[in-house]
């Protein structure tokens, strides 16, 4: 990656800090980008602050560049957020929220990829699309993110084809990723370990490997690969009735 401009949106912290450090490590020039500077330093990244919902921010900045080989939508995410439920008893007010998370995560992106297509196009670039299982399977309380990150799958074969052959486009589709916040969603070490018992790899992932395969996609060693939706959930989650039948037969 030695020679390469790579941005990395939502940089700067648990995943988005994982896949800046390792295209670091790989000899490109990473900047990130989002509201606020990283707690923890990241060295070798340029940080710049931008609020990548503002679009005509978004178009300033990143037109700004003197240079892009590589983009990253990284940014995302979502609090848990039940559909018709919360504090608003599924009114209009909940209905924003539902469309905010769904802005952040496949609005946001397309945002910045199109404000990168023409320094991607002159570089004959690479944007990688951080995606998620949620956006293949049920993501109760957590429904528009997951209907975000299918669009998102999506868009990102969509533009593979329309930006071919100057531009290759995939998605890195992760799983459950151990990070700073990942006791927010799972408790304590407990239940990441109950978590990580449920992986057949036996393990979260961490950032670096998210990182790591990120570098792959957006080096000439995927030279051919465009449209691509690859898969990073240490071989998927176990399946509930599997247990089920199990335990059912072990009281037999």
């Amino acid at each position: 990656m030695k020679g390469r401009v790579a941005l990395v949106t939502g940089g700067t912290r648990g995943i988005g800090a994982g896949i800046a450090r390792a295209l670091v490590e790989a000899g490109a020039e990473v900047v990130v980008c989002a509201r606020r500077p990283p707690e923890v330093p990241l060295p070798g990244v340029e940080f710049t602050a931008v609020d990548l919902r503002d679009r005509t921010a978004v178009h300033d900045f990143v037109g700004g560049l003197p240079r892009l080989d590589v983009l990253v939508n990284n940014v995302g995410g979502s609090p848990y957020r039940p559909l018709g439920g919360g504090e608003s008893g599924g009114g209009g007010g909940d209905v924003e929220r539902h469309a905010r998370v769904i802005e952040l995560n496949l609005i946001t992106p397309l945002t910045v990829s199109l404000a990168a297509y023409e320094h991607l196009k002159r570089a004959r670039g690479s944007v990688v699309m951080i995606g998620s299982v949620s956006g293949s399977r049920p993501s109760p309380g957590t429904a528009a993110y997951g209907a975000a990150k299918a669009g998102l799958e999506h868009l990102a074969r969509s533009m593979a084809v329309e930006w071919a052959p100057e531009v290759r486009v995939n998605t890195l589709v992760v799983g459950m990723v151990r990070t700073e916040l990942s006791h927010l969603h799972y408790g304590g070490a407990d239940g990441l370990d109950a978590v990580a018992r449920t992986v057949p790899a036996g393990r979260l992932a961490d950032p670096s490997d998210i990182g790591g395969a990120v570098v792959f996609l957006a080096s000439d060693a995927a030279g051919y690969i465009s449209g691509a939706s690859l898969l990073m959930h240490g071989g998927g989650e176990r399946p509930a009735f599997l247990d089920a039948a199990t335990a059912n037969k072990g009281g037999c």
